[in-house]
């Protein structure tokens, strides 16, 4: 069984905030009805009645590099980006 990451929020009404992810396995295809299904029972299971108003808003793959990680810090030793300067309007009249 493959291992997925679904990403979690409470509606935008309501009182208490909630926003979140968890992992959770399915033999199913990501993004099918099936994976979704496994993931809303695996948030059903892990918050109970709180997450029944909750919405799924994404599944993703867990990456193997994240397991080999070892919880160590990985440094960026690449340039910054160059500051993007908007386009100056022109004027109709």
């Amino acid at each position: 069984m493959q291992t997925y990451i679904a990403h979690y929020s409470s509606p935008a009404a309501s009182d208490a905030r909630a926003k979140g992810l968890f992992e959770f396995e399915s033999a199913s295809r990501a993004g099918s009805k099936a994976n979704l299904k496994d993931a809303r029972l695996k948030m059903l299971e892990l918050y109970g009645k709180n997450a029944v108003s909750w919405n799924i808003v994404k599944v993703e793959r867990k990456r193997a590099s994240a397991e080999s990680c070892n919880e160590q810090m990985e440094l960026d030793f690449r340039a910054p980006k160059p500051e993007r300067k908007r386009a100056k309007r022109k004027e109709w009249w």
